[in-house]
């Protein structure tokens, strides 16, 4: 088995903490302290920042780690895609409730 550049080992960390974030903003983990919330814009600038990872680093990066980049930015997008329309659906509710008042 090949040991892994140190590099590519930061990229890789770099990736997962990308993710991690995304996830926590997005409502799917915990942060640190325990505590679930969402953040819907602070996760679409953070996959941005991982597709310009994925653009800058084309054709210079492992295909583990494209793969990996890939993956994430996957379950990244389906992820935000639904919680968007949640939190869409959210704002419409408590609209029609104050129209209703």
């Amino acid at each position: 088995m090949k040991t892994m550049e140190k590099n590519d080992q930061l990229l890789m960390q770099l990736i997962y903490m990308l993710h991690t974030s995304a996830m926590q903003g997005l409502g799917k983990i915990a942060d640190p302290t325990g505590r679930v919330s969402s953040n819907i814009e602070y996760v679409n600038q953070t996959i941005d920042l991982m597709e310009m990872l994925k653009v800058k680093t084309k054709g210079n990066i492992t295909d583990e780690i494209e793969k990996l980049l890939d993956g994430m930015l996957s379950e990244l997008h389906l992820n935000y895609v639904d919680e968007k329309a949640k939190h869409g659906n959210k704002v419409e509710e408590e609209t029609k409730k104050s129209d209703d008042k």
